[in-house]
C-alpha cells in the first residue's frame, strides 16, 4: 500500500495512508462505489469509536437528533424517518430505553401505540453528541477550504439523489434499473 506524508505529519510523526482497502479486480467497474464503500466503513468506524466514549453505538444518536428536534414519536414514524426497518428499530430503541436516553409512553391519539421519547438524561447527552458530530466532520474533512466542503457536500448530495431515484426506479412495477438512459443530471 502506498504512503505519504505531509511535512506537518512527518513533524509530527503522523504516517497517512491513502487506502486501506485494496481494490480488488473484480470491484475495478465501479471505483466510486468502492471508494463510498471504504468511505463509509471508515466513517462509521471513527464515529463508533467517539460515540463509544459518551455511551452510544453509530446510528443511536441519529435517533436521538430526531427525537431531540421533533419530540415523541411513534417507532414506525422513526422507522420511516431513518429509511430503516422495524427489527433494527426496535434493538436501537430497546438499547436506548435500557441506557435511560428513552422511555416508552402510550400515545394518547392511538391506544395500540407508544410514543418514544427522549428522557431528561437524554437532553444532558445532546451537547456531547453534537461535539462527536463536530469532531467527526473535522476529522473527515481535515484540510478542506470551505469551497472544498462545499463542493463535496454537492457531489454527495447529488450521489445520494442519484442511489434515491434509482430505488424509486426499481420500485415501479415491471422497470429494470436502466441508467443508461437517464440523461438528466
Amino acid at each position: 500500500m502506498a504512503e505519504s506524508t505531509s511535512e506537518a505529519e512527518r513533524d509530527a510523526g503522523v504516517t497517512e495512508r491513502e487506502a486501506t482497502v485494496p481494490v480488488p479486480g473484480a470491484a475495478a467497474g465501479g471505483p466510486i462505489s468502492h471508494a463510498i464503500f471504504r468511505l463509509a466503513r471508515l466513517h462509521r468506524m471513527f464515529a463508533g469509536q467517539l460515540l463509544r466514549r459518551i455511551g452510544l453505538h453509530p446510528g443511536q444518536e441519529l435517533v436521538m437528533m430526531h427525537l431531540w428536534e421533533l419530540g415523541p414519536q411513534r417507532q414506525i414514524d422513526l422507522v420511516r424517518l431513518m429509511d430503516s426497518d422495524a427489527a433494527t428499530m426496535t434493538r436501537t430503541v430497546r438499547r436506548l430505553e435500557q441506557a435511560g436516553f428513552v422511555r416508552r409512553r402510550p400515545s394518547p391519539t392511538d391506544k395500540r401505540a407508544s410514543l418514544i421519547e427522549p428522557t431528561a438524561a437524554s437532553h444532558a447527552l445532546r451537547q456531547e453528541v453534537e461535539r462527536v458530530w463536530i469532531q467527526l466532520e473535522d476529522i473527515s474533512a481535515t484540510g478542506f477550504s470551505d469551497e472544498e466542503r462545499a463542493d463535496a457536500l454537492a457531489v454527495l448530495e447529488r450521489l445520494e439523489h442519484n442511489l434515491v431515484r434509482a430505488d424509486a426506479r426499481a420500485s415501479e412495477p415491471d422497470r429494470d434499473i436502466d441508467t443508461d438512459t437517464d440523461t438528466e443530471r
